[in-house]
Order: C-alpha cells, then structure tokens, then sequence
C-alpha cells in the first residue's frame, strides 16, 4: 500500500464521511441513512444515500458509491494518493511523504509547468513578443482577460525554456517528462516544444498548471499545438478554463471548441464557457461537467465536423443526466465570430432560444428530405416516428409528433398512428432482450456495470456473502487463514481480500476505505451496493457455508486445470485433435 494501515485509520477517523459528503450535497436524515440529490448525475428526487455506521456513500439512480476517499476521487477528479491527500489537508494531518514518490514527482512537474506559465507570461511583455501582442489586439482581448487566464509568448528560440526552467533548479529529465521539450532523433539534444506561439495555460480543477496549449505566430504547422499525454497531463479528463468555470453561479455550461471561443465568451461575460482540448468530448469529459452542472450549451461550429461532434455529443452528455441543448448561429461560424460581429445581447438571445436535443435531432433529420417528394416524405415519417418513439415522456412524443406531421404534411392522427407501432416495436425489443437476459440462470447475480462480469457464479455470490460478512465484522478475517487470493473466482474480490488482511488490525474500525486503493470507481460502486442491502445477523453458520464453498471450488477449477493440461500434452504428443470433454474435432 502507498499509505500505513496506521495513517489511513486516523485519516478516516478525521474525516467522518457524512461531514464530508456534507461539504457538498445538502443531507436530510432519513432514519439511519442521511439523503441527498446526487451530485454525479442530474436528479429531482433525492437517491444519494449516506450511511455514517458503515462509511459509505451510495445512489441508487447512477449507482456510484463507495467509502470517503471514494467520494473525493470522483467529486474532485482525484486519483487515489491525491484523494488521501487532499482529505489529510482538510483533517490537518500530516501525509509520510517517503511513501508516495509518485506524488513527489507530480508536484515537481506542477511547479515546473506553474514556474513555466510565469515565464512565458514575462515573455509577453518583451521586444520580441510584439507580433503576439498584435494578434491579442486584433482579436479583442482585454488586458484582464491576457491575465485572467494567464496568457504568455514563448520565445522564437530553440531553448529560452530550457534556459530558464534549468537556472530556475529544473532537471532536463524533467522538462522532457513534463512534455516542454523534445528530444532530437538523431543527436539526442534537447529542445524548447514551443516557440514562437501565444501560449495558454491549462489549469485542473484544482489551480495546478498541467500543459499548455500555443498558438503559432506565423506561418508554421500545426497552427495549435498542445502539451502531449504527461503523468500531470490527460487531454480525456480536463477541460480548458474548468477552474474558472467551477465558481461560475450559472446554472449551465456552455461547451465550446476552441480555446479562443471560450475565451471569448468569458470577456464578454458568460462566465460558464469551456473548451475541449484538441480532442473531441469523451465520456470522461462529460462525467467531469455533470460534477458542476446539470446542463450543457452545446455550441460546436455550424460546419459539417462541428454538426458530427454534436450528434456524437449528445448522448454522451445524456448518459450522465445532463440536459443537453444546442445552440446555432446565422452569420458566424463560431462563438468568437458572433461576439465580436453582433455583440453579448444577441449571443444571449440565441442562449435563450438554443434547441433542445429533441428539437435539434428532428430538425436535422428534416434537413435531409425533400418534403416536396412524396416517397421522402413517406421515408421521413418513417424516421421521424423512430426518432420520436425513443424519447423518453409522452408529452415529449406528442409535441414532436405534431412537427413532425406539420412538417410533411400529414394529419396528427396519422402520425401519431404511425409513432405508436414504431414505439410499439421498440417496447417489445426492449421486452425480448431483457427476457433473455432474465432466461439465463446466471444474469440476475451478474453486477450492474458491464465492465464486471463474473465467470463463476456459484462461486462468486459465495465472495459476495463473505465479502460482506468481513467489511461488517472485520474480526472474522481470523477464521479465513485457510484462505488465498487463489481461492477466489473473482479478481476484484481476491484484491479486496487481500487489501483487508493487509490492513488489519489498525484500519478495522474502517474497513471499506481500505479497499479504494485496490478496486476501480466501478469495483468499489459494486461492493457498495452490495453493502447497501439490508442483511441478516452474521451468523457463523454462513460464514463457514462460504469458506467451504470456495475451497471446494478452487479445488474443482486447479482439477479442470490439470485435466487441460494433461490434454494439451496428449494433444503434442499424439498430434490429435481431440477432447476429453466432448467429441474429437476430426
């Protein structure tokens, strides 16, 4: 473990989860549990559960759930040591820094990156930046806005970053792996990444300096260039002027393409805009956005890429229970355009009159019929009925129903007729596919997440049941000695074992929170929601019923082992291609 048993015991002690969680979701007691509404996903009815007596936290809407150093992951977008981290900071503890060198080095290379931000802010002032000035000038930028977000000028030299960064106490190792520097093929110098280039700084949710992002200043390729994939820099999981955007008192976000847009948009006051980072919105970018806000503006360029993210967008964003609406603009091909032609009031007339995902997929598919044709308008209605048939409420189907008659000219009746069978047929596949999930005899113990399967079924409700017996009375892990990581089917429950021997005696009081080092976000959701369901008393019975289980089955898995291997010899040696388990495969 990165952590002594001893210091994530008074680390958890500090930090009770419900004060915690408290910090950020308003609770209301409900008999043993306290309640909230989910700050993971968009809800109006409270689902987050907190349950002091256990540790955990868990929403039965998006199912995430787990101990206190969990929650601080997901609600700050922490990984593991830097979750302990932060909780040792709000309890005043001290963190044992000669465990975790993985953290040292990070901190290193946020310093170097924050030291390189203040360095080519510095540039900006000089003789030699003049053509980044202009350019500043030329697009409007305030010079609050050149501080707000820390703008810079990297020097047109092969290593003014090099230079200064090594005077400042930097290792050349560590500006390569801060990815500030390249390394020459052939004669393996070192040399600046950016030169020449207005630069912008990213900034994480938490204010550290992680990359940057340069606009050249002639007429060199690539126009923008960003900071490659660091061990402080990941382009899926951060978006530009986040930690701006995070203290906005909006109740949207407005997501953008470009850094530029955003910019833009903040000096004209629409303080809630973020950009991507020269990729496109991934899952990771969303889940981060639904932590701020439960809705999205989505105002990608009116081009036919920019119609292709969208499309890709939406349901991403819908995954995670934000609202989605789209913006387009007439006369401009992005935000920073329409600002600067037709001002901040007609930006928030079209913020006010942004479609829907609903309206913007029926317009779009619209757009690609003929409705003068009789057999496109046939088609149209086809699709459109499909479209329709999969939004979620009724009335959502009626009003979309009704455009899309008026649109192709047919009568509502018919419409509406014609949504009926489309919803009709997708209500019945929907019924197919879960009855035959249902008919098999294993599907109702697989877990939720389909990034968990289990292979052994009997086997692992046995891991499940003792799992659960351990994380309630962790003193029962003395009458487990029998038991290995070997003995158990299921790898995240071999680890979550292991994890709690390991961090037996001292962390007993609070077991959970020894597993979030060693299970992902949506193992330790899982163990959570099997934690959160009434139980029985543990009786010793059931306990001994398990560990039986898992001996006998591990000892019937090393049997069929042995069976294959032996087959796998005969098969080398004879040069069949047989099988003891069925018939030959000649």
């Amino acid at each position: 473990m990165a952590f002594s048993p001893a210091f994530l015991d008074e680390l958890n002690h500090r930090n009770p989860i419900e004060e915690v969680v408290g910090q950020y979701v308003a609770l209301t007691r409900k008999g043993s549990n306290l309640f909230g509404l989910c700050p993971f996903h968009g809800e109006k009815t409270a689902s987050f559960s907190v349950n002091p007596e256990k540790g955990i936290y868990y929403c039965f809407g998006c199912h995430k759930g787990g101990g206190c150093v969990n929650f601080i992951m997901e609600i700050e977008n922490l990984n593991y040591p830097d979750a302990v981290r932060f909780l040792a900071k709000r309890a005043g503890l001290e963190v044992p820094e000669n465990r975790d060198t993985g953290y040292k080095k990070k901190e290193r290379l946020w310093s170097l990156c924050r030291q390189a931000a203040r360095f080519f802010n510095e540039q900006l002032k000089t003789p030699q930046a003049q053509k980044a000035r202009d350019y500043i000038a030329r697009r409007g930028l305030s010079p609050q806005t050149v501080t707000r977000f820390g703008m810079g000028y990297a020097p047109d030299r092969w290593s003014a970053l090099i230079d200064a960064m090594t005077a400042a106490g930097f290792t050349k190792q560590e500006l390569l792996e801060a990815g500030l520097v390249l390394q020459h093929r052939d004669k393996g110098t070192l040399y600046d990444r950016f030169r020449n280039r207005l630069m912008f700084p990213i900034i994480d949710v938490r204010g550290n300096v992680i990359g940057f992002g340069g606009r050249v200043m002639d007429d060199s390729t690539p126009k923008y260039l960003n900071s490659p994939e660091t061990l402080i820099f990941n382009k899926r999981r951060n978006l530009f002027a986040m930690n701006i955007v995070k203290k906005s008192s909006r109740d949207f976000i407005i997501l953008t393409e470009g850094y530029m847009d955003a910019i833009a948009l903040h000096q004209y006051g629409f303080d809630c805009a973020v950009a991507s980072l020269g990729t496109s919105l991934t899952q990771e970018h969303a889940d981060l956005l639904c932590k701020y806000t439960n809705e999205v503006v989505l105002t990608y360029d009116g081009d036919q890429a920019g119609q292709n993210a969208t499309r890709r967008a939406i349901p991403m964003l819908e995954k995670t229970g934000l609202r989605v609406k789209i913006l387009q603009m007439q006369g401009a091909k992005d935000p920073d355009e329409f600002l600067h032609k037709f001002g901040a009031d007609r930006f928030r007339l079209l913020l006010n009159s942004s479609e829907n995902q609903a309206e913007y997929r029926l317009r779009r598919l619209q757009a690609g019929f003929d409705l003068s044709n009789d057999e496109q308008k046939v088609e149209f209605a086809k699709q459109a009925a499909d479209l329709i048939s999969g939004y979620s409420t009724a009335v959502e189907r009626e009003i979309y129903g009704r455009r899309a008659a008026e649109a192709a000219g047919l009568s509502y009746d018919v419409m509406k007729q014609t949504i009926a069978r489309a919803f009709k047929r997708r209500m019945a596949q929907q019924r197919k596919a879960q009855e035959k999930k249902d008919m098999e005899p294993s599907g109702m113990h697989q877990p939720r997440s389909r990034e968990l399967r289990y292979e052994n079924v009997r086997s692992a409700v046995a891991e499940e049941t003792l799992l659960k017996m351990l994380l309630r009375e962790p003193a029962l892990l003395e009458q487990t000695r029998a038991l290995t990581q070997q003995h158990f089917s299921v790898p995240m429950f071999a680890r979550a074992f292991a994890a709690l021997n390991e961090a037996a005696p001292e962390q007993q009081s609070d077991a959970v929170n020894a597993l979030a080092a060693v299970l992902t976000s949506a193992e330790m959701a899982h163990v959570t929601s099997l934690l959160s369901k009434p139980e029985p008393p543990v009786s010793q019975d059931a306990l001994n019923d398990c560990l039986q289980l898992l001996l006998s089955e591990a000892q019937k898995a090393e049997g069929e082992d042995d069976l294959r291997a032996m087959q796998q010899r005969l098969q080398k040696k004879k040069g069949y291609g047989g099988t003891f388990y069925g018939k030959s495969d000649a």
